[in-house]
């Protein structure tokens, strides 16, 4: 008997405006303490939150205000203050060390078409301060991106460091003619500075979601006088970001990534040549202090100003590893390894850090600590390092089963945002115990929020079989979740939908992802496959994968649906594929290699080709890496590159594919070109295959456009109900 399915598009479209209403939690500010006339202690925790707008079309930012009042060891009370309201216009914002000032970057359209940045500077009471930053001619636009962006406050609060695309002298025609009547002093200077024949030269940038972003340059602004500086003495083959205030303001610490000979994608990629410098104000001089051949970020000062605590990776390589922690110390100049990386993994232990970036305040009021958050296994833990001995203790053992996130850590306060697969984000606090009792820490909920009881899910852990095992790397194991309809199970078999991750080294938590959730409402099973190569397993199952790709990563899914279909209540005649980018790369891969096992197939911007994709992305480094072989900047495919790229793409197993296909693509896409998808939907097409192709302007990569992400999210459910034959009503509306 089938269990039963929502069908109706109205049903769907207001199942997906329901939950797309819970909000992500993005950032948290503490507020300075406040001691009352009688003793008592508070102080105020500034949110920020994002929510889709369907009526808008866009995701809208809003702030939510809560007091604490504690007494510096735990939690007296705790509420939230005043409602919501919208943040507009805000790229950047950071409150100065004392709390008294606080630093806005917006941007404004005040005319149609016309966009201008402001750095605007607040008090406690009025806006004091706000600066065109446009008209002032110092730099291009503003970096607001998590990658090099930065809004710094000197320790003396007089100053503000940021970074913007340096600018590059006008350029014109050879043949650019002069109006008479527009002659002037100013309009004579601007001409003899602009360049003749550099209107097209080519500027290449940092790839997806970097968009235009070429050349970043330091830049200061000083509060008082307004006026903006632009630092010298970085070196022209770097590119500046993440940076912040040395101790004393004597000059500013940041990472500089190799930008020669040419640029690759930075994002999601932190395995990039980069290394920690410094550069005196006075003399302009700049100074290594880091190993110049790795891959270094988030770089983050002590409380005390004596260390700076960084991640470090080895360049080239997977784009996402196994992170040692290391710490530079300012006054000896040493830099010491806190944590290593983690081949294997017993049960049970620390497994690493996977990090793609540590928390902007992540250190204890005692300097002798951080805290941060990581993958372990198919969880996100919140983990507190002690920094001499190395020692790593989990803040979240015996704390709800789910993944955590840590927010910020002030006076020893830490914010955490907390969810499962049935959970949407909700805010917590602690006060962090001292040094030995960290195990004893007490979250407290700021706002409750009920998990959504239709849900019911569990991480199973699996081992592949013995012909499954990898010779290199034997003994590895992963992890699936899966997700179930709580509520009427009975007899009745469940259609699945799995879900392999991107990446390939990525991992998917046991965290709120929308997709999911609003799948299991519906009346599917979701199957989420963390298989090897994954990350927060330890760095040998990142290891095992290069070279495998196609193989290795498609077996161990396959694997997983076979025993999800043996040990529980899913429909074995109902099983379908959804995935985007190497998850689409592997469910392409699926329905070719297992063609008996799959009834339908959702793609998104998903590699097909490998060895077409490598001249049009933005990380030609993957396509070689993953196929097994090294890359170099220089390197340039040969004829058994080629084969072999081939060979391990799914465009190879084109002529067995069966099921119907539905591709969504990204117009503006630079990491998977939306021609891997066209080639793939073309390739369906000429062989009977039913196919259906979305190609979604203004959206890139993530396809994360609140319309597309909408309109995507449709369109896949009216797909799998037709092909999976949950609801016959609905075949002619979706074809």
């Amino acid at each position: 008997m089938e269990s039963p399915v929502l069908r109706s598009p109205d049903e769907i479209a207001a199942l997906y405006r329901e939950l797309s209403q819970f909000p992500s939690l993005c950032s948290a500010c503490i507020g300075p303490e406040v001691t009352t006339q009688y003793g008592g202690k508070y102080c105020n925790v500034y949110t920020e939150w994002s929510q889709q707008d369907l009526e808008r079309a866009e995701s809208v930012k809003f702030c939510r205000q809560y007091i604490i009042f504690h007494d510096s060891q735990a939690i007296v009370y705790s509420g939230p203050s005043g409602t919501c309201s919208e943040i507009k216009g805000e790229q950047l914002s950071r409150e100065s060390p004392s709390g008294a000032l606080k630093a806005v970057l917006r941007k404004a359209s005040p005319g149609k078409g016309e966009e201008k940045q402001f750095l605007e500077i607040w008090d406690q009471n009025r806006k004091v301060k706000s600066i065109n930053l446009m008209v002032l001619e110092k730099h291009g636009n503003v970096y607001e991106d998590d990658q090099f962006g930065c809004l710094s406050w000197s320790h003396s609060e007089t100053h503000l460091l940021y970074v913007a695309e340096r600018k590059r002298p006008k350029a014109e025609s050879f043949f650019q003619s002069r109006a008479p009547e527009l002659s002037s002093d100013r309009a004579d200077e601007r001409r003899d500075k602009a360049v003749k024949g550099e209107q097209f030269v080519y500027y290449d940038d940092w790839g997806e979601a970097l968009v235009g972003k070429s050349v970043p340059a330091l830049c200061v602004l000083d509060v008082e006088s307004g006026n903006v500086s632009v630092l010298e003495g970085v070196p022209e083959h770097i590119s500046p970001g993440q940076a912040f205030w040395s101790p004393g303001d004597t000059g500013v610490v940041f990472i500089g990534w190799w930008h020669e000979p040419f640029r690759l994608g930075l994002r999601h990629c932190t395995n990039r040549r980069s290394a920690l410098f410094y550069v005196d104000l006075t003399g302009a001089r700049c100074e290594l202090l880091s190993d110049d051949t790795k891959a270094v970020w988030s770089p983050r000062l002590s409380p005390d100003q004596c260390r700076i605590v960084y991640l470090e990776n080895g360049a080239l390589g997977p784009h996402q590893q196994c992170s040692c922690l290391r710490v530079y110390d300012w006054y000896t100049k040493v830099t010491s390894t806190v944590l290593d990386v983690v081949p294997r993994h017993s049960q049970g232990n620390f497994t690493g850090i996977y990090c793609s970036a540590l928390p902007g305040l992540c250190w204890a009021a005692d300097s002798q600590r951080v805290v941060l958050d990581t993958a372990q296994r198919s969880r996100q833990e919140l983990l507190v390092v002690e920094m001499l001995s190395g020692s790593v203790t989990s803040l979240t053992t015996g704390a709800p089963l789910g993944s955590w996130s840590l927010l910020t850590i002030d006076r020893d306060l830490l914010v955490a945002r907390f969810s499962t697969p049935s959970c949407p984000p909700t805010l917590k606090v602690a006060f962090l115990p001292g040094a030995g009792r960290e195990a004893q820490v007490h979250w407290v909920s700021l706002e409750d929020v009920t998990p959504i009881p239709e849900i019911s899910w569990a991480i199973r852990p699996l081992q592949p079989p013995p012909d499954q095992e990898n010779p290199q790397y034997k003994g590895i194991d992963f992890e699936t979740i899966l997700l179930q309809p709580s509520k009427g199970l009975g007899p009745r078999k469940l259609p699945l939908v799995v879900m392999p991750h991107g990446g390939p080294h990525s991992v998917c938590t046991a965290s709120w992802m929308l997709y999911p959730a609003a799948l299991c409402r519906i009346g599917f099973a979701v199957l989420l496959v963390n298989y090897r190569g994954s990350l927060g397993f330890g760095q040998d199952s990142i290891d095992s994968l290069p070279g495998h790709v196609g193989c290795q990563d498609v077996k161990d899914v396959q694997y997983s649906v076979e025993r999800m279909l043996q040990e529980e209540p899913l429909d074995s005649a109902r099983v379908a594929l959804v995935g985007g980018s190497h998850g689409g790369f592997l469910a392409c891969h699926l329905i070719g290699q297992y063609p008996g096992t799959y009834q339908a197939c959702v793609a998104r911007n998903p590699v097909v080709n490998m060895a077409s994709m490598i001249s049009g992305t933005d990380i030609p480094d993957w396509c070689l890496t993953e196929a097994g072989f090294l890359y170099a900047p220089d390197t340039l495919a040969d004829a058994s590159h080629w084969a072999e790229m081939l060979h391990k793409s799914p465009i190879q197993y084109i002529a067995q594919v069966r099921a119907p296909v539905l591709l969504m693509l990204g117009e503006e896409d630079r990491r998977v070109p939306p021609k891997q998808g066209l080639e793939y939907y073309r390739a369906l097409k000429a062989r009977g295959v039913p196919a259906r192709l979305l190609l979604y302007p203004r959206n890139s990569h993530a396809l994360s456009g609140v319309e597309a992400e909408a309109d995507g999210f449709m369109n896949m459910v009216l797909w799998l109900l037709q092909h999976l034959q949950c609801g016959q009503e609905l075949c002619s509306a979706s074809s």
